[in-house]
């Protein structure tokens, strides 16, 4: 893991079907609204979030942005893909 002094830390709920394949490794990229100014090397912390009862599960992951897609043929205006390396605990 590669960090810098110019790298955040963004800690993020997560919806339970978005974690899961995130878990397993079957998924190593995440779509957000890019509100945080994400920057490759930043580390996401994503905690899993329950939206019926409103509450975090106790399951999360840590990951590093290895690369950002932002291009506007591929992303919806305002979003961004990040790709994820993992972060093994």
């Amino acid at each position: 893991m590669i960090m810098d002094r110019h790298s955040n830390v963004h800690i993020l709920k997560i919806l339970p079907e978005f974690l899961a394949p995130l878990l397993t490794k079957e998924k190593n990229f995440e779509v957000r609204y890019n509100d945080r100014k994400y920057r490759a090397g930043d580390l996401l912390v994503l905690r899993e979030w329950h939206p019926q009862s409103g509450l975090y599960t106790g399951r999360w992951m840590c990951a590093q942005i290895s690369y950002i897609l932002d291009d506007p043929r591929y992303c919806k205006e305002g979003y961004v893909v990040l790709g994820l390396k993992f972060i093994e605990s």
